[in-house]
């Protein structure tokens, strides 16, 4: 059955659900976005970004604008016009008109929207192929939601982070999804893949031009991944031109020029991003791995114990630690580990949950 959709209402201090489309590796990237405030300086950096050096000719950040245009994800048409008129004209109440279209978009009978991950585009693309991943879905509730006359924006959220194989690796999942408010006491959030509100870690509203930077940065980790370095190099400094004080973006861009063989502009990359954010976990773990290939040793070390000492402060790499105990039916460790998770997150109701129920079966 497709998943088209779910509407929850939620207030000032009501929680969060969702899940973003990428899951990656932080020892190669992380994708999706996030909104922080800019500054001067990160934008000076965004426009003297270092070339791509391929091997028969340079790449200019100038070129990004012409050769990876930034779509206008919102734009709608006469029959996306057609498609609200018929659905939510004549509804007085906005609460009613955000019930309309939402029935409208999800119902098989009408415009059916379904999951698919690698469904990116704007808001017309989405209307007229009938799928979608999370951003392209947020994208074309938030347009046609206020196309009726609601207010509406994007909502980013953390996901709660794992990690598997003995804490080698995180899995680091970011997600979107379209935000509406009603009033001060009345607001919903609106989802085509939610998750339960207990993997939230944080949410926020962004703003419509960085969610035109997450568009291109999932292009840009879609044609790193089919190899093709200088589109997706032309994406990344999209995104990171859009929203430079996204620490996450400069991640990414770091490994494309890190998959190129651009190890020093790697590097200045990955140290912007942590500028922005001193937790950027994945631009530490990718500061290591290059490192390691340079055969710096004493910068490896460095960044090696910083992102030891981080993940031995998170209490989620301790539930994932519990829960390998567990797995291997050691629960004196597992109890240890969540134990130990607990403290670092004394809030988080789900890590008390996983604690009492494995004191409950041992």
């Amino acid at each position: 059955m497709a998943n088209s959709g779910q509407i929850t209402a939620r207030y000032p201090r009501g929680s969060f659900c969702g899940r973003y489309r990428f899951a990656v590796l932080a020892l190669l990237l992380t994708a999706f976005t996030g909104a922080c405030t800019t500054s001067g300086s990160n934008a000076r950096r965004a426009a003297d970004l270092p070339p791509l050096q391929l091997n028969d000719h340079l790449v200019t950040a100038a070129q990004a604008y012409e050769r990876a245009p930034t779509p206008d994800l919102l734009a709608v048409d006469a029959d996306m016009r057609d498609f609200v008129q018929h659905y939510t004209g004549g509804i007085r109440t906005k609460r009613q008109r955000l019930m309309m279209l939402h029935r409208a978009i999800r119902g098989a009978a009408t415009l059916g929207i379904e999951y698919d991950p690698q469904a990116e585009g704007t808001a017309r693309d989405t209307f007229h192929r009938g799928s979608a991943n999370c951003l392209a879905y947020a994208t074309l509730f938030i347009a046609l939601a206020r196309e009726a006359g609601l207010s509406a924006s994007y909502q980013w959220h953390e996901v709660r982070p794992q990690w598997v194989r003995q804490g080698e690796r995180v899995v680091l999942r970011k997600h979107v999804n379209a935000f509406v408010s009603l009033g001060t006491n009345e607001q919903y959030r609106v989802d085509i893949d939610p998750l339960p509100s207990q993997d939230i870690v944080d949410s926020r509203r962004i703003s419509d031009v960085d969610a035109q930077a997450l568009y291109h940065s999932n292009l840009a980790m879609d044609a790193l991944a089919g190899q093709a370095i200088e589109e997706a190099w032309l994406h990344a400094v999209r995104a990171v031109q859009l929203s430079p004080g996204t620490a996450h973006l400069w991640v990414n861009l770091g490994a494309i020029y890190r998959v190129n063989g651009q190890h020093r502009d790697a590097e200045f990359s990955y140290l912007s991003a942590l500028q922005l954010d001193p937790g950027e976990h994945s631009a530490m773990n990718n500061l290591v791995v290059l490192y390691e290939l340079e055969g710096r040793p004493a910068e490896r070390e460095l960044w090696a114990e910083r992102v030891a000492r981080h993940r031995e402060g998170n209490p989620y790499y301790h539930a994932s630690l519990g829960q390998e105990a567990a797995a291997a039916g050691d629960l004196a460790r597992a109890a240890s580990h969540y134990e130990r998770a607990l403290q670092l997150a004394p809030e988080d109701s789900r890590l008390l949950y996983l604690l009492d129920t494995l004191t409950a079966g041992s």
